[in-house]
């Protein structure tokens, strides 16, 4: 069955609502895929599903701003016989984080922030936060003064100093918890010193949620609210929530673990699940979304800022989502594998720097990142290709599944 055939029943969501980004459907061969080589990535795919490595998986990719591949296998929930499809719902995780910087950077070119402005300007709680002498020690009385001053474009590129949620001093001090709101995350990282001065190392951590609180602060919104009216209604991101209600929740996949035995068990990674009452609007982690809303949202860079011919980003934002923005002087901003041949851009995404690094295929300038419970997400400008892979796994790496996808869509351009 060709891929076409595959996806004709998409033709709905894919159809222009108000501002929402279109993607029209395709053969894969006349924007040079080759589709039998694509069922290779499917049947790879389906191989993972039967290993238990995933329940279940949901693919998609646009070329040449068209869909022209998107499958779904297996199973949505196990114990619940329900199926994976291909509007099923997941965890984003940290791809949460590229849409908080887009925020962020689409107020830069309006002027009403400068992403080289103090953090300081906005959040005056961080003004004289000192430095852990030990950046290893969770002693936070052990400190020193910092030098010099955090910058928005510090915390877009996690040059800042400050840590990962999941550090033994986050987490000692119950920096982040779901029962606690965006401006009470903010104050608790506000409360404890940085790891290293702003400006002298790469540390991924919790800036996103630092960030999403300075959006509340310059525009007077909700970080929800904000998501909602400036990006998700312009891209048509409908299925992009902090919250899943009852409506949509017969969509949410389930996270799976394997146990002692090897066997898939449902497994819930947060004290409060996504469909109950949260306090926390987590501009870091707290998304869940869609394939399509991500090809979406992907699709927009390609597109040069572009939505059905309306500037909704400028080309400059583009750039900046797309580029390396750390100093030379940080880089490699990691010592093992893609760390070591990648970037990081202003848009709160990985950078292709150096393909070979990849265990994968990849190529120089490529932009990408994904989530902790396997989801992630390429766009290719050389290829002009946007590549969504969703997951629901914990640890996510899967043995592979997504690396193994990637490179077996790289083998079908023609």
């Amino acid at each position: 069955m060709s891929v076409l055939i595959a996806i004709t029943g998409l033709s709905a969501m894919t159809t222009p609502v108000a501002q929402a980004q279109s993607l029209e459907i395709a053969e894969p061969g006349t924007v040079g895929l080759d589709a039998d080589s694509l069922a290779l990535a499917t049947q790879d795919l389906q191989a993972r599903v039967d290993a238990g490595d995933i329940a279940g998986v949901v693919a998609a990719i646009v070329r040449d701003g068209q869909l022209v591949y998107a499958e779904s296998l297996g199973m949505q929930d196990i114990e619940a016989g329900t199926e994976m499809v291909f509007d099923s719902l997941f965890r984003t995780y940290s791809m949460t984080r590229p849409i908080t910087a887009l925020g962020i950077l689409m107020l830069h070119d309006e002027g009403l922030l400068n992403v080289n402005d103090t953090l300081q300007t906005y959040l005056p709680q961080f003004a004289g936060q000192p430095v852990l002498v030990d950046a290893e020690s969770s002693d936070a009385s052990a400190t020193r003064p910092r030098q010099g001053d955090i910058t928005l474009a510090q915390l877009l590129t996690h040059t800042s100093g400050l840590g990962s949620r999941n550090s033994a001093l986050y987490r000692d001090n119950n920096v982040h918890s779901y029962d606690q709101t965006l401006a009470q995350v903010v104050d608790n990282v506000a409360a404890l010193p940085l790891f290293e001065d702003p400006g002298t190392a790469y540390r991924y951590g919790l800036h996103a949620e630092v960030l999403g609180r300075v959006i509340e602060v310059v525009t007077g919104q909700d970080i929800q609210n904000f998501f909602e009216q400036r990006i998700f209604a312009p891209l048509g991101m409908d299925d992009t929530v902090f919250y899943v209600d009852p409506s949509r929740a017969d969509r949410l996949a389930t996270v799976y673990r394997r146990d002692d035995n090897g066997q898939l068990q449902a497994h819930e990674m947060e004290a409060i699940p996504v469909t109950g009452p949260r306090a926390l609007n987590s501009a870091g982690v707290g998304l869940v979304s869609s394939t399509m809303d991500f090809l979406r949202f992907s699709q927009l860079f390609l597109d040069n800022g572009l939505v059905n011919g309306e500037q909704v980003v400028s080309p400059a934002v583009v750039r900046m989502m797309a580029e390396n923005a750390v100093p030379q002087q940080l880089l490699p901003i990691g010592s093992g594998g893609y760390w070591r041949g990648s970037g990081w851009s202003l848009g709160g995404m990985a950078v292709v720097l150096d393909a070979d690094t990849y265990n994968h295929t990849v190529n120089e300038g490529e932009y990408w990142w994904d989530g902790s419970a396997g989801t992630r997400f390429w766009i290719d400008p050389e290829e002009n290709m946007v590549t969504v892979i969703m997951a629901q796994i914990s640890p996510a790496n899967g043995n592979g599944f997504r690396e193994s996808f990637k490179t077996l869509v790289y083998d079908a351009i023609e």
